[in-house]
């Protein structure tokens, strides 16, 4: 039996990168896979890879939520995990930084989460279970040079999800956080070679990490052998937070 057999797995981002290696390992341990992407040609390719729906959203918008929830339901007739990975970088130090470079990243690192979640949290409690996971970071726990908008973001997600933790695990609902260190993506792959194997160094199992290492995280947590698991933050990051 496979981990996610049936389930209605709603991840947002999942065009590329992390929230596509997790698509493609939910769809595979048996779930119904609804890819929720801004970008239509790499969202479109997620989901024909994985056999999902794909719903082109903006999860900084609420109409634009709200419809991704309810073709959801059009489809599926329930939501039993929400995955909050869709995130931006504008990074800047902050006497630099513009104030239209804060509000964009805040908009959809934490607001989106808060309507994504806020979506799905009655059809969960009507359902009486579900699972929300959200993309937290690294740098939420200890900070970052440059990053004083994407910090803030991450680390109101942990505080949120312990929040969120609270007010709706008597509903059978469980939620929790993933923060992942350096992990290689198309993004980080056009680093430096140089830069690449310097913070591969600061890693005490001395490499960085794989989407895919990320993915069976979320893909973990969402199943119900994580089911007293509830509040947490789960690092993965080969030890560089401890």
């Amino acid at each position: 039996m496979n981990l996610l057999d049936g389930k209605v797995c709603v991840i947002t981002g999942s065009g590329r990168g992390i929230g596509k290696t997790t698509a493609k390992q939910f769809a595979k341990e048996g779930a119904k896979v609804v890819v929720a992407e801004f970008e239509e040609t790499s969202g479109k390719s997620t989901a024909d890879e994985v056999g999902g729906l794909f719903v082109k959203t903006d999860v900084a918008d609420k109409k634009s939520v709200d419809s991704l929830i309810q073709s959801t339901m059009d489809a599926y007739g329930r939501v039993d995990v929400l995955v909050n990975n869709a995130g931006i970088l504008m990074d800047s130090t902050l006497v630099k930084m513009e104030e239209a470079q804060f509000d964009r990243v805040i908009e959809v690192n934490l607001k989106g989460v808060y309507l994504c979640t806020q979506a799905v949290a009655p059809i969960m409690k009507e359902q009486g279970s579900g699972v929300i996971l959200n993309a937290s970071s690294v740098v939420g726990h200890y900070g970052n040079f440059g990053q004083t908008n994407y910090v803030a973001t991450k680390s109101g997600v942990i505080g949120m999800t312990k929040v969120w933790s609270r007010e709706l695990g008597k509903d059978g609902i469980r939620v929790n956080a993933v923060a992942p260190g350096f992990i290689k993506t198309d993004m980080t792959a056009q680093m430096p070679e140089k830069i690449i194997k310097m913070m591969g160094n600061k890693v005490p199992v001395k490499r960085w990490g794989k989407p895919e290492d990320v993915a069976n995280a979320y893909c973990f947590l969402a199943s119900d052998e994580a089911s007293y698991i509830s509040g947490t933050v789960i690092n993965v990051d080969g030890g560089v937070v401890v």
